[in-house]
């Protein structure tokens, strides 16, 4: 009998577009007798399980010590970054061998360390900016709590064009009692939002006879539906216009499928609820 072979989600930082495409093409066909890798795409709102950098990017290595890379969050830095980086670095030119051998060990200490975590320990959440700072933050803590915005509060409304996501979405919040909506059509959706407090819209861009950048436009007109965050579900190989997904306002995305823990840490910080 075979084991189950391990899948990792990857985040690329900093990489020039023919080098990305490069490692993206390479990550998605890795040697047989190790972990299997998908790339998640730059608006995706999932928590990988290792990133990799670009050595010569001070944005992508600034954004890869935010992420505060461990055992349970392993880096991999490409190139030289000038400096020694808590997690593993290798130079250029790139050996693929080497790069496939390295990430299959990071992979097997990651999921070593979490079968040995004490449950029902979580794994801590990190704030993912859309853009790294790398000045320091000298607020005044008082002043900063003063500029803070409330939590959202709502619920979750899920566009498909049948109702088992919504169900699996309703189990994966009940402990935190979140109402979760469903419905097929865009003209309704449109309404609950007017109608009903909604703070998160879920879109799956496959639903028949919904074009989910004019429904997030829709959505966005409406007076205070400015707080409301809308996700798009994706599946990779049916494409995601950024540029259109940017001026509708949408949040970010989803692959498809994805695991449940991933959802329910994008659901957990799309809804200021803890970890």
């Amino acid at each position: 009998m075979h084991s189950k072979r391990q899948s990792l989600s990857v985040r690329l930082l900093g990489f020039p577009s023919s080098e990305g495409a490069e490692l993206g093409t390479a990550l998605a066909h890795p040697p047989r007798d190790g972990p299997s890798y998908s790339c998640l795409l730059g608006d995706s709102l999932q928590e990988p399980d290792l990133m990799i950098a670009n050595g010569d990017d001070l944005s992508a290595l600034a954004a890869l010590l935010a992420w505060q890379p461990d055992v349970l969050r392993p880096g991999l830095v490409i190139g030289s970054a000038g400096m020694e980086f808590p997690c593993a670095q290798l130079a250029r030119p790139l050996d693929m061998f080497q790069m496939f051998k390295m990430l299959a060990e990071l992979g097997r200490k990651r999921a070593e360390a979490v079968k040995n975590m004490p449950a029902p320990v979580a794994e801590p959440q990190h704030e993912r900016r859309r853009r790294i700072r790398l000045d320091l933050d000298v607020t005044d803590p008082a002043e900063f709590i003063k500029m803070r915005r409330p939590a959202p509060a709502g619920a979750v409304l899920i566009v498909d064009k049948r109702g088992a996501l919504r169900d699996h979405v309703a189990r994966l919040l009940a402990p935190h009692q979140v109402a979760v909506e469903w419905t097929e059509s865009a003209v309704a959706a449109v309404r609950l939002c007017a109608e009903t407090p909604v703070a998160v819209v879920m879109i799956n861009t496959s639903t028949p006879g919904v074009d989910p950048y004019a429904l997030c436009s829709e959505i966005k007109r409406q007076d205070g539906a400015e707080r409301i965050a809308v996700v798009l579900l994706v599946n990779q190989a049916s494409g995601y216009d950024t540029a259109r997904a940017r001026a509708a306002g949408v949040r970010g995305l989803l692959d498809k499928p994805m695991a449940d823990r991933h959802l329910l840490a994008a659901l957990k910080k799309l809804l200021s609820l803890p970890a």
